[in-house]
């Protein structure tokens, strides 16, 4: 017979005591348990039994499905997530041993991954500073490091924001469910709005949105509402894991955390995971069954790295018609230039031609690595008649091992693509015979033309 294991879920209640804000002795008066015995739950010295699981729902109106799924199960997936990292790769480290440790010690695996998240910022920073031509401080640069460095996922924000798009639905929408709270949705033209998209007006009680706003963009504002009225705490607890060195970059963080904590609502993890498999990720189909736009959904699916409940790893990039990078984020270990422009030969720099067409390109990296890649443009402002409006041009891409799971190789025969082959950069770049080179790249000499010219726009001496 088989042994039933134990249920510990120490980390999980003591982040549902402090989200209820209650010391043990409350806690323990409520479920009419000895404070000890809190102390040693939190501390996985004791077990959570079912009987206590069921308390702990019917006193605190918690979905016991969901604070099962929490039972500790996040801190061991994200610890054997990051034991695969290739830093530990010379460690037999059996996956037993690594679940004990975040079972036994949760303190001190906690304490674990907080270092290895600081090392790999570390490496990035260094990334950064390699080949770049300027100095100084870099708020954008800190911003793009704290997300890349926590793979653009992040439990803690997904969990909130998964009990709150429950609420917002039970309530019948936004507008029920800030009137539940005795705010008012109002709407008012462009011109009355002065420039904002939206404000919420303290004093009258009322969250106010430019009337011009799509129906995608109404709901992202006022689930962003929603964050900055509910989630304030949660995300201040997940920028505490980091120090920054400009006061700008810690602001655009937590602006791009609000976003992410935004967009999670509109498509919580779960149903949305689900339905991105459910429908092969297909992007214009998930934004129709969760009313979000193109860029949402696209944003969305390279956050889909919950341990154990992952996704396809997605690289997502937008430019604008000049090739500025106006937001990148990267799930999927694309290489892309953080110094400079990237390749033209990618269709995402000529996507503007083919205005809302949705684009595939294979493309292949001088190193020999293969990336898929779904391009279509997309805009921002407008509304009305000659209201001013942008046209920039998105990427999502993945490795392309796992390009067989997407709608768009559906009918491909993939053993027998021809990529395209592109650069990251034409600095880092040594394809010799490349008509659309810009620069020579570092470390190649460039060949005198006194006697012949090549058709390349540089002549290069061998390696």
């Amino acid at each position: 017979m088989t042994k039933k294991r134990s249920t510990f879920m120490g980390p999980r209640i003591r982040r549902i005591r402090r989200d209820l804000g209650l010391t043990q002795v409350i806690m323990a008066e409520d479920l009419d348990v000895s404070t000890s015995y809190i102390a040693l739950i939190e501390s996985n010295q004791r077990p959570v039994t079912a009987a206590m699981l069921l308390k702990l729902a019917e006193i605190y109106r918690i979905d016991i499905a969901s604070l099962a799924r929490g039972s500790g199960n996040d801190l061991e997936a994200q610890m054997t997530a990051a034991f695969k990292a290739p830093l530990f790769e010379d460690l037999d480290l059996s996956p037993l041993e690594i679940q004990d440790f975040g079972s036994t010690f949760p303190a001190t695996a906690e304490a674990v991954l907080r270092l290895y998240t600081a090392y790999q910022e570390g490496q990035l920073a260094l990334a950064d500073q390699t080949g770049s031509e300027t100095t100084g401080p870099d708020p954008v640069g800190e911003a793009r490091r704290f997300l890349t460095a926590r793979k653009n996922y992040f439990a803690e924000i997904d969990n909130r924001a998964e009990d709150l798009s429950r609420d917002i639905k039970r309530a019948g929408g936004y507008e029920r469910y800030f009137a539940d709270q005795r705010l008012r949705v109002r709407r008012l033209p462009s011109d009355v709005m002065a420039g904002f998209t939206r404000r919420f007006d303290v004093h009258r009680r009322e969250i106010i949105l430019d009337e011009s706003l799509d129906n995608a963009s109404a709901s992202f504002q006022l689930a962003l509402q929603v964050v900055y009225l509910e989630m304030a705490d949660v995300i201040s607890e997940v920028l505490a894991s980091a120090s920054f060195d400009t006061e700008t970059g810690e602001k655009l963080t937590r602006r791009a955390l609000a976003n992410y904590a935004a967009g999670s609502i509109m498509m919580p993890y779960q149903a949305f995971v689900k339905a991105a498999k459910g429908h092969l990720y297909d992007i214009e189909a998930l934004g129709r069954q969760f009313g979000a736009s193109f860029e949402q959904v696209a944003h969305r699916l390279t956050t889909l790295q919950k341990p154990g409940q992952e996704g396809v790893p997605f690289f997502f990039i937008r430019v604008d018609a000049a090739g500025n990078v106006s937001k990148r984020l990267d799930g999927a270990g694309f290489p892309f230039a953080r110094h400079g422009g990237s390749c033209p030969l990618w269709e995402l720099h000529s996507a503007v031609k083919s205005p809302r067409r949705v684009l595939t390109q294979w493309v292949e990296l001088p190193g020999g690595e293969r990336f898929f890649s779904i391009v279509r443009t997309v805009t921002a402002g407008g509304g009305g008649y000659g209201r001013p409006q942008i046209e920039r041009a998105v990427a999502l891409c993945c490795a392309s091992q796992h390009a067989h799971k997407l709608v768009y190789t559906k009918d491909t025969d993939i053993s027998a693509v021809q990529p395209t082959p592109i650069g990251v950069t034409c600095r880092l770049c040594h394809r010799a015979d490349c008509m659309a080179r810009a620069e020579p790249p570092i470390g190649r000499s460039i060949l005198s033309d006194d006697y012949r010219r090549p058709s390349a726009p540089f002549g290069l001496a061998d390696p």
